[in-house]
């Protein structure tokens, strides 16, 4: 089984196995000029502040006794995110209907909510967030719960860029602990790192380990065609602990700066199997800094197909050692044509930065910016050169989304806590209510746990004696949280419960 078929994404589709709802909404914040701290390799020119600190770090052994001052200092900055999809079912009375059209039976539709759940990290005090794109792509709402307060917020998308796995998230809040970014281009094999999520939904969790190797790709590197399918593949492998609901969670070093996005596993079983794959965090910023200059990632573009090397094809084109990427193809009229690549060309470093393999350099020229130049060693017939290349852009930019995919967080709540619920008078000895016949398994309700058979007794404190009271206090109610206290039968009695139901999110 290859890489790729091996590779399992963190995030799957996983139902949560308890309900969330919104607790409150957020003041509005404006985004702040820049702010770049201690050796930043480059600035967002009118984006929101980001930290990043690019020294070196400190790789003298240590007790390890404990990590918890490290722990204190990035915790805060870890969010959970949790998504929701509306998945529609059309439901027939003849089952064959589907197949063969019956123009008496046309169906009926229901709505189910299917939970997603990821990680994200917390990048300006003003409300930005970073995560993983497969975390949030293609979700109708998000939610982003905040770790001191455990406040959550809805949150409207920025920016989705599906080739690195790499989203922009935002909420309106304001002095939020941010994040310091590290640079993952001084990582080293052997570095200890933590890995910072909420696996499984059970809640904020820490995990130690090294970085187990850099540059590494889940394409099938014996696939000849594999080239036509990579995307931008330079992952950080480590063994800290990673599973689902991670995905998107802060990877950090051991002074606590962010140096990775936690994205993918390879397992046997789905759980974690001490390999587990993260984004660089050098290769999201380029990301999050092409949505705040000028809401697009344009990427450097040099026109050449590519293969990695091994020791015989190094020898055979007189490179020095099966490091660097094998040039196969020069696009007509390309940046590298017209620099003077050409097809067996072995590029060992651009701009002086070593380059391990194909997918390496892919990467390292998807970080330039379109229209600069880039300075390539080469060793052509086993003879260094050295030539300089005015990178275009590749084509298939990414750009940020023009509107909210989600319900901006200052609407006004317009759901109903009893949307998508069937109810009837309940009378039994001392117990009046609404009893619940029906629950669509895509309203609110159901998702913050109401079920078939409860019997609705309060709602927002106020005594309900029959359906009409449920109905009408649920459509008048316009908090953000309705409160039903409802009694359910078990065997050999009952129990009373209480249940809140976000009136925020749109049932569909």
């Amino acid at each position: 089984m290859n890489a790729r078929a091996r590779a399992l994404s963190i995030f799957q589709n996983m139902k949560l196995t308890r309900s969330f709802v919104g607790l409150s909404a957020a003041a509005l914040a404006v985004a702040a000029a820049i702010v770049v701290a201690h050796h930043a390799a480059s600035a967002v020119e009118n984006g929101p502040a980001i930290r990043v600190d690019s020294t070196p770090i400190n790789r003298d052994v240590r007790s390890g006794n404990s990590y918890s001052p490290i722990v204190k200092k990035i915790a805060p900055s870890v969010v959970n995110i949790y998504s929701t999809r509306f998945v529609k079912q059309r439901l027939y009375r003849n089952p064959w209907s589907q197949f063969f059209p019956d123009p008496s039976d046309d169906g009926r539709e229901i709505t189910s909510r299917d939970n997603w759940l990821g990680s994200g990290m917390i990048v300006t005090p003003d409300g930005y967030i970073l995560t993983a794109n497969h975390v949030v792509e293609g979700a109708d709402e998000i939610k982003v719960a905040i770790q001191n307060d455990k406040t959550e917020y809805a949150a409207k998308v920025i920016g989705l860029d599906p080739p690195t796995d790499v989203a922009i998230l935002k909420i309106e809040a304001k002095n939020l602990p941010a994040v310091t970014l590290g640079d993952s281009d001084q990582l080293e094999v052997g570095d200890v790192v933590l890995a910072i999520g909420n696996p499984f939904g059970i809640g904020q969790t820490v995990t130690r380990g090294i970085i187990s190797a850099l540059g590494r790709s889940l394409s099938d590197p014996n696939d000849f065609n594999a080239y036509r399918r990579r995307q931008y593949e330079d992952f950080i492998q480590t063994d800290a602990a990673i599973n689902q609901g991670n995905s998107g969670g802060a990877l950090v070093d051991a002074e606590g700066r962010l140096i990775g996005i936690n994205d993918a596993i390879v397992s046997p079983s789905g759980a974690s199997a001490g390999i587990g794959f993260a984004v660089p965090i050098n290769l999201a910023r380029s990301v999050m800094e092409g949505f705040f200059n000028g809401g697009k990632v344009a990427r450097g573009f040099l026109g050449i197909d590519l293969q990695d090397i091994d020791a015989g094809l190094a020898r055979g084109f007189g490179a020095p050692s099966a490091n660097g990427a094998l040039v196969t193809e020069v696009g007509p009229d390309s940046p590298a044509a017209k620099a003077g690549v050409m097809s067996g060309d072995v590029i060992v470093a651009v701009n002086d930065k070593e380059i391990t393999g194909a997918d390496n350099l892919i990467v390292t020229v998807s970080q330039l910016h379109p229209g600069s130049q880039a300075k390539l060693k080469i060793y052509r017939n086993g003879t260094p050169k050295t030539m300089v290349v005015t990178l275009g852009e590749k084509p298939g930019t990414t750009r940020a989304l023009a509107k909210p995919s989600v319900l901006p967080v200052n609407e006004k709540p317009k759901a109903d806590a009893l949307d998508g619920v069937g109810v009837e008078d309940f009378t039994a000895n001392d117990l009046k209510g609404a009893i619940v016949t029906d629950v669509n398994g895509g309203s609110n309700a159901y998702d913050a746990g109401l079920r078939r058979r409860d019997v609705i007794v309060e709602i927002n404190h106020q005594p309900i004696a029959s359906a009409d009271d449920a109905v009408k206090l649920g459509h008048a109610a316009r908090s953000q949280d309705i409160l039903l206290k409802i009694w359910r039968p078990m065997r050999g009695g009952g129990v009373t419960r209480f249940v809140s139901v976000d009136n925020t999110k749109r049932t569909k």
